[in-house]
């Protein structure tokens, strides 16, 4: 979410909005803005971050993590046991 919040902030001042204007845009109180973008919200519907994203020209998305890569002692200790 932190990430989210510092992109929403950018994009927000960007378009030289304060945080009051894009409250308005989307229904949502100044507050609850401000908390996106500090990540100090306690729980924020992801509908209301994917509206505010998709208002800036963005899509939420949600990609799989990388699998790490196995170290070196991982590896011989798999082969070891084969």
């Amino acid at each position: 979410m932190e990430q989210l919040g510092e992109l929403i902030r950018t994009l927000r001042k960007a378009q030289k909005l304060s945080q009051q204007a894009l409250a308005q845009r989307y229904g949502m109180s100044r507050a609850t803005i401000s908390g996106i973008e500090n990540n100090t919200i306690s729980e924020i519907g992801l509908r209301k971050v994917e509206a505010i994203l998709n208002g800036f020209g963005y899509e939420l998305t949600a990609i799989p993590v990388r699998a790490q890569r196995p170290t070196l002692d991982a590896l011989q200790k798999a082969n070891f046991h084969d």
